[in-house]
């Protein structure tokens, strides 16, 4: 039988030392929907309690992923694999960012190459041994005082970009909690209900500057992003101000 195309990279760990680090990592690729890994060398066995623990509701990443002894078995069905490392290295390679990583990654998968995609053991990440193996380096480019990562944090960095060029999302996006821009003809009635109150109560003064006082005002109305909930906020509150003023002259 042969085998399905590939539809995204194999996340392959490498040596990784602690369990709990293991499921962080399962938690950071299902957060971004990547669910195959693979698991070369743990240093203490597998399956582990403690990563299925970490791993929370991606528990079934670790019940899926496929255990190796080392790197050229776990990588031995692609047709090119990526080797994140943070430390320069005696080897050439073409070096990506993780974005470019990403897509490259993408593009292959599209044309139906099979793509891995290695992280190192916490400790001191790859070997060059381990990416004599790969075809091509991904680099973070992080401060060179400080330049480790987490297993987790780089497995999660690259499931991010992996996300980002497979799913497209707009930039931004307005949460309007249930109600919807203003029309132009409701802002224009605001507009008119606070210049006619704002005239009864002499705010328009002195005579000659009143003209450009209302087109300030009208221009200040229509710079905000005014939903329908704010105009008849705003003209709730006006109301209420006029009646306030009201209620103290009879008083008085």
């Amino acid at each position: 039988m042969t085998p399905s195309p590939p539809t995204q990279p194999a996340f392959v760990l490498v040596r990784p030392q602690m369990g709990e680090n293991i499921g962080a990592a399962a938690r950071a690729m299902w957060n971004f929907g990547l669910d195959h890994m693979r698991v070369a060398g743990p240093r203490d066995g597998w399956p582990n309690e403690k990563a299925v623990a970490m791993a929370s509701g991606a528990g079934r990443l670790l019940d899926e992923a496929r255990l190796s002894a080392d790197v050229p078995e776990a990588i031995e069905d692609c047709h090119f694999v990526l080797a994140t490392t943070a430390r320069p290295r005696d080897l050439t390679k073409t070096v990506y960012t993780p974005e470019q990583a990403m897509v490259e990654a993408r593009d292959r998968i599209a044309a139906g190459q099979r793509v891995g995609v290695l992280f190192g053991p916490e400790r001191a990440g790859l070997e060059n041994e381990d990416i004599a193996h790969a075809n091509a380096i991904v680099t973070v480019d992080v401060n060179p005082a400080f330049p480790s990562l987490n297993l987790a944090q780089c497995v999660l960095l690259c499931a991010y970009e992996w996300r980002r060029a497979t799913e497209a999302a707009p930039a931004v996006t307005h949460a309007m909690a249930g109600t919807e821009f203003a029309a132009a003809h409701e802002v224009d009635h605001l507009a008119r209900h606070y210049e006619e109150r704002m005239a009864e109560a002499g705010f328009f003064f002195p005579e000659h500057k009143a003209a450009s006082m209302k087109v300030n005002l009208r221009n200040m109305w229509s710079r905000l992003p005014l939903t329908r909930a704010d105009v008849q906020m705003l003209h709730g509150m006006m109301r209420q101000m006029v009646r306030w003023k009201t209620r103290g002259n009879d008083d008085g």
